[in-house]
C-alpha cells in the first residue's frame, strides 16, 4: 500500500466501514425483518410518500430491477400500497408499514449513532459531519475525467 495516497487510504476506509456497518445494520434490523435496503426504502417512502417507483430508484441505491422485486416483497408483505393514478403508479406506506417503521426506526438511529459515539468525541463527530457533507456535495458534481 505504500503507492496509495492518503485520499486512496481514505477512499479505502470509507468502504470497508460502510460495508461492515451495511453488514451489521443487516443483522441488527433482521429482528424487524427488514434489511437496511428495505428500511431506506421504506423511510423515503414515508418522507416523500406519494411518491414514484422512479423517484424512489433515484433517492437509494437500489437498481431499477431491484427495486421492482423489493417493492414487490414489501407489498406482499402488507408494508406497502401502490395505486393507480392515471398514468403514473404511486407508493405509500400501509399502516403495518408505518407501524413497522415507527417500532425500527428508534433502535435502527440508535445503533447507527453509536458507530460514531462509542469511540469518537462530540467535537470529531462534528468535523465528521462537514467533512463528509462537503465530499458528497462535491461527489454530485463530479464528472468523470476523459477517457
Amino acid at each position: 500500500m505504500k503507492n496509495h495516497t492518503l485520499g486512496t487510504l481514505t477512499w479505502i476506509r470509507m468502504m470497508r466501514f460502510t460495508a461492515q456497518s451495511n453488514q451489521l445494520s443487516n443483522e441488527f434490523l433482521k429482528r424487524f425483518d427488514l434489511t437496511t435496503a428495505q428500511f431506506d426504502v421504506l423511510i423515503q417512502i414515508k418522507t416523500y410518500a406519494p411518491i414514484t417507483q422512479s423517484q424512489l430508484a433515484e433517492r437509494v441505491t437500489v437498481t431499477q430491477g431491484g427495486m421492482s422485486r423489493m417493492l414487490a416483497r414489501l407489498e406482499k408483505e402488507g408494508l406497502i400500497a401502490r395505486q393507480q393514478n392515471w398514468k403514473t403508479k404511486t407508493i405509500s406506506l400501509t399502516a403495518k408499514g408505518e407501524h413497522v417503521l415507527a417500532t425500527s426506526t428508534p433502535s435502527q438511529l440508535h445503533f447507527q449513532s453509536s458507530f460514531f459515539e462509542d469511540v469518537l468525541t462530540e467535537e470529531e463527530i462534528k468535523s465528521l459531519y462537514t467533512a463528509m457533507t462537503k465530499l458528497e456535495k462535491h461527489s454530485r458534481a463530479k464528472k468523470l475525467p476523459p477517457v
